[in-house]
C-alpha cells in the first residue's frame, strides 16, 4: 500500500515529467530568438559614407563653435560651406550649444542625430533632418499551458483552468489519458475555467463541463464528445423566472372595449407588456428580455400609448412594422430609425453642440450644413424629444446692421514773430503785409525810415551802414484736418463682426553668419520685414427682448511716426479702447474722444537782450506751435428681422 508521502512523491514526480519537454525547448526556441535591431546610427553613418563619393563636402573637415544658433542657421551655413543639399524640418527649433574641432562633416551630422534625437532620410543627393521617431514595441504573447496532473496510481485527473482554450484542453486530456476527447465545431475559441482534483476522467469532464455550460456525451471506444449545453435546463430556468415575476394579485386589466385600462404597482415590465398583447391579440416580438419593475395607471389608452408610458425612463423602445410590435433595448439595430432634422430659421452651425446630454444618450447626431439639418440615428422616442427640443429653438435670428461714423479731427496753430537783423549784400525790399508780415528791408528803406523819425524832439538816430539789412516776422498759421468714414456692419445676434483699414511699411533686416572651415567666411542674409499700422474695429451685438442691443466694442488705431534710418523699421503710435454698452434700437451712441495734444515753443536771438520783455522781440524771434487730433467713433445699431 502506498502511503501519503509516496503518493505525494508520484504526483510531484508526474508534475516533473510534464514540464520537462517544455524545459527541454526553452534552448530551442532561445536560438530562434530574433537579432536585436542594427545600431540605427551606424545604419545612417553607413548611408553617409556611401553617399560621399558622390557629394566630396561630407568628408570635409571644420571647425565650428556655435552658442544658442538655431539648427536650421547652422545646418544651413554648413552646407552652403561644404556645398551639400541639405533641408531642415520646419518644426525642428533646436539650438545648439557646442564646439567641433577638426572633425568631418558626417560626424557632425551623425552627432546631431545622437545628441539631439534627429534622423536622416536621403532623396538623392539631398539630406533631409527630421525628428527621430522610435519604432512600436513589439509585445511578445506567452501562449498558457493548461495545468493537467494525473496520479500515476489512481488515473485520476486534477484540472487547473484559468481561461484556458478548449482545444489545448481536449488535446492534453487526450494525450494524458490516451482516451480521445473531442468538441464540436462551433466551440472553436471556447475557454474553461473550473478546478478539479483526484477525480476520473468522466465525472472530472462533468463537472467541467457543468461549470462552462456545456455538455458531455461518452461514446464507444473510449470516446467523449463535448457540445454546447442542454436548452432544457435554460427553458426551465425562464419558466420559473416568469413565475417568480408574475403579475401582483391587484393588478387591474381591462381590454373590452380595444382600449386599454390597467392599474399596476410594482409589476413587471416584461410579463405586463405580455398580458396586454394577449389580451388584445397583438403580435410583437421581444429582441431583449424587459427587465424591472413598473406603476402604471391607464385609461382608454391605445396600445402605443400603453407601450410610451411603460417604456418611458427605460433602457427600451419599441417600433411598429406590418403589424408587429418589435420591443427591445434602445441600441438594437432593428428598433433604429434614422430622421434629417432641417432647420427654418437658424444655421445648424453649433447646434448639435446645443443638445442636452441627456436627450443625446444613445443617438448620434451629426450636422449636415448643405440642407441645413441634422440627421439624427438612434431610438424613435429620443429622436422625438430631440426634434421637439430643436423645434423650440429653431426661431428667427436677428441680425443687426451696424453704422459707424468715424471722425478724425486735426487742428493745428503756430505763431512766429520777431526781428532778423545783418550785414551783407544789400537786398531788395520785398515781402508781404498780408495775410502775414514777412518784410526784408535793405539799408536804403531802413535810412529813410530813420530819417522819418529824426527831428521829432531830441532825437537822433543816425544812419545805418549800406550793407545792412532787416526782416520783419509776423506769421500766424493755422489748419485744420477732418476725416470722415462711415462703414457698415452687418452680423447675425451674437456674432462678431470686425473691420480694419491699415498699411503696411517694410524694413531692412540684416543677418551675419560666420562659418568657420577650411577657408572661413561671412554669409549675410537681408530679409525686409512687414510692420502694420491700422484702425480696426470689433463689435458683438447681443439683441434682448424688449430690443435693446447691447454692444461689446474694441477699437485700436496705430500710426507711424519718423524712421529712425532709411533702413530702420519706423515707430508706431497706438490707442485703443474697450467697452461694453447698451443702446436702444437705431440709437446712436458716441464712444469718442481719443485725444492727443502737443505744444512746442522754440525762440531765438541776442543773449540776454533776448530775454527782456519788450527788448526780446527787437533782439529775436519767437515760435509756438500747438496740435490736437482727436479721435471720435459713433456707433448706431438697427434690429432686422
Amino acid at each position: 500500500m502506498l502511503t501519503h508521502s509516496d503518493n505525494s512523491f508520484h504526483f510531484l514526480w508526474r508534475r516533473f515529467f510534464l514540464w520537462l519537454p517544455l524545459l527541454l525547448l526553452i534552448p530551442l526556441f532561445a536560438g530562434f530568438a530574433p537579432d536585436p535591431p542594427e545600431d540605427r546610427l551606424k545604419v545612417l553613418e553607413d548611408k553617409l559614407k556611401a553617399l560621399s563619393a558622390q557629394v566630396p563636402g561630407l568628408n570635409n573637415s571644420v571647425d565650428l563653435a556655435v552658442n544658442g544658433v538655431p539648427i536650421q542657421e547652422f545646418v544651413r551655413g554648413l552646407a552652403v560651406a561644404n556645398n551639400l543639399n541639405v533641408s531642415v524640418e520646419p518644426s525642428l527649433d533646436t539650438k545648439l550649444y557646442d564646439n567641433f574641432s577638426g572633425v568631418k562633416v558626417i560626424d557632425v551630422f551623425i552627432f546631431l542625430c545622437s545628441r539631439y534625437e534627429l534622423d536622416l532620410k536621403f532623396i538623392g543627393n539631398i539630406i533631409v533632418f527630421v525628428k527621430y521617431t522610435p519604432p512600436p514595441v513589439v509585445q511578445t504573447v506567452t501562449r498558457r499551458m493548461p495545468i493537467i496532473i494525473q496520479n500515476a496510481v489512481s488515473k485520476n485527473l486534477t484540472l487547473d483552468l484559468k481561461n484556458d482554450s478548449l482545444s489545448l484542453v481536449a488535446r492534453e486530456l487526450t494525450r494524458i489519458t490516451g482516451s480521445n476527447v473531442v468538441f464540436a465545431p462551433d466551440l472553436t475559441g471556447k475557454m474553461l475555467n473550473g478546478y478539479i482534483t483526484e477525480q476520473p476522467l468522466a465525472q472530472a469532464l462533468e463537472k467541467i463541463a457543468f461549470a462552462n455550460e456545456l455538455k458531455i456525451t461518452a461514446a464507444a471506444d473510449n470516446y467523449f464528445m463535448i457540445e454546447r449545453g442542454n436548452t432544457n435546463t435554460a427553458q426551465q430556468q425562464q419558466n420559473g423566472r416568469n413565475k417568480n415575476n408574475a403579475l401582483p394579485p391587484n393588478t387591474l386589466l381591462n381590454t373590452d372595449n380595444g382600449l386599454i385600462s390597467v392599474e399596476a404597482a410594482a409589476a413587471p415590465i416584461g410579463e405586463l407588456v405580455h398580458a396586454v398583447s394577449a389580451a388584445l391579440k397583438l403580435q410583437y416580438f421581444l429582441f431583449s428580455d424587459l427587465k424591472g419593475n413598473t406603476t402604471v395607471s391607464l385609461r382608454d389608452a391605445t396600445f402605443d400609448q400603453f407601450l410610451s408610458n411603460v417604456l418611458n425612463a427605460t433602457d427600451y423602445t419599441y417600433r411598429k412594422k406590418d403589424g408587429v410590435y418589435f420591443i427591445g433595448d434602445r441600441n438594437i439595430e432593428g428598433l433604429r430609425i434614422t430622421k434629417l432634422v432641417q432647420m427654418k430659421y437658424r444655421t445648424v452651425d453649433k447646434v448639435v453642440d446645443y443638445i442636452p446630454a441627456d436627450l443625446k444618450k444613445g443617438v448620434d447626431a451629426k450636422a449636415f450644413p448643405d440642407l441645413n439639418g441634422i440627421i439624427l440615428s438612434g431610438s424613435e422616442p429620443r429622436i422625438q424629444e430631440i426634434e421637439s427640443f430643436l423645434r423650440e429653438i429653431d426661431r428667427v435670428v436677428p441680425m443687426v446692421l451696424v453704422e459707424v461714423i468715424i471722425m478724425d479731427v486735426s487742428n493745428t496753430s503756430t505763431v512766429a514773430a520777431g526781428i532778423q537783423t545783418g550785414i551783407g549784400r544789400p537786398p531788395a525790399n520785398q515781402g508781404s503785409i498780408t495775410p502775414g508780415v514777412d518784410v526784408t528791408l535793405n539799408s536804403d528803406a531802413i535810412n529813410a525810415l530813420i530819417s522819418g523819425i529824426n527831428g521829432f524832439g531830441v532825437l537822433n538816430l543816425g544812419f545805418v551802414a549800406p550793407s545792412f539789412y532787416a526782416r520783419l516776422t509776423a506769421l500766424e498759421t493755422q489748419g485744420m484736418l477732418k476725416i470722415r468714414s462711415t462703414p457698415k456692419l452687418a452680423t447675425l445676434n451674437g456674432s462678431e463682426a470686425k473691420m480694419s483699414i491699415g498699411r503696411t511699411e517694410y524694413y531692412l533686416e540684416q543677418t551675419n553668419n560666420l562659418v568657420t572651415g577650411q577657408t572661413p567666411q561671412f554669409i549675410s542674409t537681408n530679409v525686409f520685414k512687414p510692420i502694420t499700422a491700422d484702425f480696426s474695429l470689433s463689435i458683438t451685438p447681443m439683441v434682448s427682448g424688449d430690443e435693446q442691443v447691447t454692444l461689446a466694442i474694441s477699437v485700436k488705431q496705430s500710426s507711424f511716426t519718423q524712421r529712425v534710418s532709411e533702413t530702420g523699421p519706423p515707430g508706431t503710435t497706438q490707442r485703443s479702447f474697450e467697452s461694453v454698452v447698451r443702446v436702444k434700437n437705431e440709437e446712436m451712441v458716441l464712444l469718442g474722444g481719443l485725444e492727443e495734444s502737443n505744444i512746442n515753443e522754440a525762440g531765438s536771438g541776442t543773449p540776454f537782450l533776448s530775454r527782456i520783455p519788450g527788448l526780446k522781440w527787437l533782439f529775436g524771434s519767437r515760435s509756438r506751435s500747438k496740435s490736437r487730433t482727436k479721435l471720435s467713433v459713433l456707433v448706431r445699431p438697427t434690429v432686422i428681422y
